[in-house]
């Protein structure tokens, strides 16, 4: 069984159908089956809400932001700046400095990777990830090295998904410049253990990057208890427009990083003999930025920040519980990833069938899952498979959905096998 510890929650039973009618979406039908959404590790479904607070940007505030002198432009500024704050408060960092906008996971990265890493990384240098991360924590710090002469070294997974904390304190060294590692897995849904790998960096030196894409709609996220250096998480995954995501970066080590991205909004005072550059966090923000998906983010948040968030996970949790023992009833269906703690995902393969055949059969029935690699190829090479089906679950998704899957599965077998 998965190794859940639920957290006792003072508030009545959750009302899953209540929470299904703010998603719009969750309405349509697929090859005229009702839509079962079980790729939620990929990108979530949107609340009303969200979608509301974007059309009413269109409809009300339409300007751009900082630049004008007129009620628009000063009203959109105040939504713009105020989904800053939202997002400080969500994720506990000590200043709205802290908060710098991106496109993403990914963009975020890539920013840290090529400002604090161009100037701190050096030849003979190295860089820890994980064998368990997404391509998006792996080939940015490979350009780097590339750049630099550094060199990158991924931490073990044990035989069933997990960090190998034993390893990673073997890979430690005055070398050490930079860990990254995810705070979940996107293609297991395994929790690693940051709370001890960011004490154990910093103990010899090392910046901690946490790459919090599949945390931020499942836990809740203190960047000051964990103490970590960069945090980063993308909007839509947790119910946010895509195309917009978050890097928290401590203030003092964000003020000495140099910009990324040159243009508008980043600079102070532009001539041909020298530019000097804005203050937090417009240094990072070049360019008109993506202001409706801000305003939809900061819309998020005040979605999810309507429930008890220990509530959202523990129902979570019961949900793939619930999945894990019909997982188990299925002759032939192997977990990937289990015996240890786990956010709502279950990742499998079933023997004789191949996953993307399995996902086409699903999704004749309306069920949406994901199927292959999961942007996780070193991973899946470590676990000696081609890929899985993932079935990543949300809270509002029920346990009669779950007995569509399984029910899909075993009509998938009986046609493949």
């Amino acid at each position: 069984m998965n190794m859940q510890v639920k957290i006792d929650s003072p508030l009545q039973q959750f009302d899953v159908d209540k929470v299904r009618l703010d998603f719009p979406i969750l309405n349509e039908k697929v090859h005229g089956q009702d839509l079962v959404y079980m790729d939620n590790g990929a990108t979530s479904q949107k609340p009303q809400s969200v979608i509301d607070a974007i059309a009413n940007f269109y409809y009300q505030t339409n300007s751009n932001v900082h630049r004008g002198a007129h009620a628009l432009s000063d009203h959109a500024t105040q939504l713009f700046e105020e989904a800053r704050v939202k997002v400080q408060h969500f994720i506990n960092a000590n200043s709205r400095k802290e908060i710098i906008w991106t496109r993403g996971t990914t963009e975020s990265i890539n920013l840290v990777a090529q400002t604090w890493g161009r100037q701190n990384i050096h030849q003979g240098d190295e860089i820890i990830i994980s064998t368990l991360e997404h391509h998006s924590n792996i080939v940015p710090w490979q350009m780097l090295c590339e750049q630099t002469g550094a060199t990158l070294i991924p931490v073990e997974v044990k035989a069933n998904g997990q960090f190998d904390l034993a390893n990673f304190k073997s890979c430690l060294s005055s070398k050490t410049k930079l860990v990254s590692v995810g705070h979940i897995s996107n293609a297991l849904g395994v929790i690693n253990p940051i709370e001890q790998i960011i004490p154990l960096a910093h103990e010899v030196g090392a910046k901690v990057l946490i790459d919090g894409a599949q945390a931020a709609p499942h836990v809740i996220i203190d960047v000051q208890k964990l103490n970590c250096d960069f945090y980063a998480f993308s909007g839509h995954k947790m119910f946010a427009p895509t195309g917009i995501g978050v890097l928290y970066g401590k203030e003092d080590i964000l003020s000495n990083m140099p910009p990324w991205h040159g243009g508008g909004e980043m600079i102070e005072v532009v001539s041909f003999e020298k530019t000097t550059y804005n203050q937090l966090p417009y240094k990072f923000e070049a360019g008109t930025p993506n202001i409706e998906a801000v305003i939809g983010l900061g819309a998020a948040v005040d979605y999810l920040e309507k429930f008890d968030r220990k509530q959202l996970a523990n129902y979570e949790l019961e949900l793939l519980d619930y999945a894990t023992s019909k997982a188990q009833q299925i002759s032939g269906l192997k977990i990937i990833g289990s015996d240890c703690e786990k956010a709502s995902v279950l990742s499998f393969i079933i023997e004789g069938c191949h996953s993307q055949d399995v996902g086409m059969i699903l999704d004749q029935q309306g069920i949406a899952v994901r199927t292959g690699h999961h942007c996780a190829m070193p991973l899946m090479s470590a676990l000696n498979i081609n890929g899985t089906i993932r079935a990543s679950l949300c809270f509002y998704n029920t346990k009669q959905e779950i007995d569509k899957l399984f029910a899909g599965i075993e009509k998938a077998q009986s046609f493949l096998n």
